[in-house]
């Protein structure tokens, strides 16, 4: 691991107390991860100091590099192997964590988990901030999420159960029942008022620091990717924590573009790891009867796939995709 200069975010500012630590986790993204880091720039909180902490999962596209030329007050845990989005985060945490009054001065108050494909808007933080510290119950906030385009992005959700694992994001969910995919996605909440849910998307997350370590950290040992933050938002929920969507903080979110570059292996991880959510908080049964459904979907999928190869209809394309699903099929999604 390497480190930057440790230098204030907000040069010439006084110190605040329980300052704000901003978490990435990168991987080949370096562009979208100078746009999120300039945006963190041109809009900071201002209730509190922040600094900034960057973890390269063993990128190769430069990614370091940038930051030390561009970003030197950046924190930067550069990792000599792809740890994944959770166990990223983890080191990420334990860094923090191991140099907190040495970077900051005093204990943090919050952690902002933040995807390298986000861009933070003006008064962002500082609307996040501001509703934690009117509630100390509250674990979690997560901000409304758009595309680029400026279009909503849904991320809220209520937990998942065995209907929603099979039908969410699978070929099944043209035909889902709405009661199913409108209880998970919260549509029955308004989407002008901050609502308690039971968790909030993965690409931006402030936990309040000291129940981050009441709970433990992000379940690396059961997620590589996809579900950890689903896993996290029940534990800090099981202990008495809520976990809040808030509407009055925006962030642009480009959406899945590290994952995109590992198309087989994202397809892979998203159903292993949403049969482990199941098996860890439902049980075996459960798990089993996801697994053994998703498998059937996949299959399904790959015969879609074959026939249209056989009818000519973008062959080469047909032929990567089959290979995909039999990839995933391999695995079993264990």
């Amino acid at each position: 691991m390497s480190a930057i200069p440790q230098t204030d975010f907000l040069r010439g500012a006084v110190l605040r107390k329980n300052p704000l630590a901003i978490l990435i986790v990168n991987w080949n993204v370096r562009d979208l991860l100078r746009a999120c880091l300039q945006s963190l720039r041109d809009h900071p909180a201002t209730a509190r100091d922040q600094h900034v902490f960057v973890v390269d999962n063993a990128s190769t596209d430069g990614s370091v590099e940038m930051l030390r030329a561009e970003f030197p007050e950046v924190h930067v845990i550069a990792n000599e192997t792809n740890r994944g989005f959770t166990g990223g985060n983890n080191d990420g945490l334990h860094a923090i964590k191991d140099s907190e009054c040495n970077v900051s001065g005093s204990p943090f108050g919050y952690v902002l988990l933040l995807n390298p494909d986000t861009q933070v808007t003006a008064g962002a933080l500082d609307a996040m901030l501001e509703y934690a510290d009117a509630h100390s119950d509250v674990v979690i906030v997560g901000p409304l999420l758009r595309y680029a385009d400026g279009s909503l992005q849904s991320s809220r959700r209520r937990f998942p159960n065995l209907a929603t694992t099979l039908f969410e994001s699978t070929w099944l969910q043209t035909y889902a029942p709405k009661s199913v995919l409108r209880r998970y996605h919260a549509d029955d909440l308004p989407i002008d008022q901050p609502c308690d849910v039971d968790w909030v998307v993965g690409a931006a997350m402030l936990a309040r620091w000291e129940r981050v370590w009441q709970i433990d950290l992000l379940d690396e040992q059961s997620f590589f990717m996809y579900s950890e933050e689903v896993d996290w938002c029940k534990r800090l929920k099981a202990a008495g924590g809520r976990v809040v969507w808030l509407p009055d903080a925006t962030i642009i979110h480009h959406e899945a573009k590290s994952s995109a570059q590992v198309s087989t292996r994202r397809m892979i991880y998203f159903n292993t790891s949403k049969v482990r959510y199941l098996r860890k908080h439902h049980g075996a049964a459960q798990a089993e009867l996801a697994r053994w459904g998703l498998l059937a979907l996949l299959r399904w999928e790959w015969l879609i796939e074959a026939a249209k190869r056989a009818l000519g209809h973008k062959p080469a394309l047909r032929k990567e995709r089959m290979q995909a699903f039999s990839d995933a099929i391999r695995t079993g999604l264990k």
